[in-house]
């Protein structure tokens, strides 16, 4: 095991770095990822070796940052000013009032005192790893021994009241066998651990779009000779990535047709809350953003800037150094975004030096009540972005969790 570097940085719970850090042995790494992966799959992205200590501080900016970005989707205004978000040959019927989970990734940065704050990143309202966040955070901590004060859930709630939340939004008054988690090749795709783990927790079947058949207007998928009743679709497929693929809904159904059937949550949100969403934010959390298209003239310090296409995944299309050129080479303006860069602080200490963080508010939003904030996504990276194929050669880098004390 490498020697510890120590050296100063805004504190992300030293005391809790520092047991951890003095313990940590690959041993106990191998440990943890066997434990994720018994009884379901090999996890085909990396896990981090760690998981993040958020300080009661940081937490707090946290929860009102999510709330700034909350109020902005409350209001009257919203659904008309993100009505351009949805392509016109992506646009589903029978949308809600609402999602049914939103996600927020921030930065985590230093303020001119030199003290922690979250910076907004990306947005969505689209689900995210549910299942196998609960999953983990609990195996960080029977593996590694941690403290049982600490807890990857917000205000209060415990790992049993988070699946009850969990199985309203996601299974509500059907029975389980009713309601399929949806994806194009959901078996094998890079995220099937949630699947798996989701399906464990809540007994809702996994099925790929052409698993399931369309009889008039109702959906079906079959067990053996039987033929079953689908109420509701918890949603894992982004549309923009079968761009290509279209043909496929002849062998099952195009989800764009008029279909007696419950989204959870709608197709439509995907594309309002996103990177769409963020101009209109006004926050002391949310970086300067502003659709290319409405750009007056040039700013002179671009490298202060980071340029990107709204409807793109995973950071594929991001502009990082951008240049004048760059901009007047985009042939349709109206579909990026020019965003002012965030300084990710290295505040998670790793044995040979410090770790950028980023972390992932995941809310459940039940029909008739409002957005709770539920549990947390962290991921580390030692590259120019946070992400796997930006922290390939890199160890302490990776998917992890955020724990914090109750």
């Amino acid at each position: 095991m490498r020697p510890l570097t120590l050296y100063r940085r805004p504190d992300m719970i030293a005391q809790y770095r520092k047991q951890f850090n003095a313990s940590f042995s690959e041993e106990k790494y191998r440990k943890l990822i066997l434990a994720l992966q018994k009884g379901y799959t090999k996890i085909p992205f990396r896990v981090a070796e760690t998981p993040v200590f958020i300080p009661a501080s940081l937490k707090e900016q946290l929860v009102a940052a999510g709330e700034d970005i909350i109020n902005l989707i409350k209001g009257p205004d919203f659904i008309a000013s993100t009505q351009n978000a949805i392509p016109v040959q992506w646009n589903v019927p029978g949308e809600n009032s609402h999602p049914h989970f939103l996600t927020f990734d921030f930065g985590v940065c230093k303020d001119e005192q030199g003290k922690l704050t979250p910076k907004l990143i990306e947005m969505q309202g689209f689900p995210s790893l549910y299942g196998f966040q609960a999953v983990l955070g609990k195996a960080y901590k029977s593996t590694f021994k941690l403290p049982e004060n600490l807890t990857p859930y917000f205000g209060g709630m415990d790992e049993g009241e988070y699946i009850d939340l969990l199985k309203k939004v996601i299974v509500g008054p059907n029975q389980p066998h009713e309601v399929a988690l949806m994806d194009l090749d959901a078996p094998n795709q890079k995220t099937a651990i949630d699947f798996f783990m989701t399906q464990a927790l809540l007994g809702i079947k996994i099925l790929s779009l052409t698993d399931i058949f369309k009889e008039g207007n109702e959906l079906f998928y079959r067990e053996g000779e039987q033929k079953i009743r689908l109420r509701r679709i918890y949603n894992r497929l982004i549309f923009d990535e079968i761009a290509g693929q279209i043909g496929l809904f002849k062998e099952s159904f195009d989800p764009r047709a008029e279909l007696d059937i419950e989204w959870i949550t709608h197709p439509n949100w995907f594309y309002r809350i996103s990177k769409y969403t963020m101009p209109f934010l006004k926050s002391r959390f949310v970086p300067e953003t502003i659709f290319l298209n409405t750009l007056k003239s040039t700013p002179p310090d671009l490298e202060n800037y980071v340029l990107k296409p709204l409807f793109s995944f995973a950071g594929m299309g991001v502009i990082i150094d951008v240049k004048a050129s760059d901009i007047h080479g985009i042939p349709d303006p109206e579909n990026w975004i020019l965003q002012k860069k965030v300084a990710y602080e290295p505040v998670v200490q790793a044995p040979d030096g410090g770790v950028k963080v980023e972390i992932r508010l995941m809310y459940l939003w039940p029909e008739g009540e409002a957005p709770r904030l539920c549990i947390n996504l962290a991921r580390l990276s030692r590259g120019k972005m946070i992400g796997v194929r930006y922290n390939q050669d890199f160890d302490w880098v990776g998917g992890t969790i955020g724990l914090m004390e109750q």
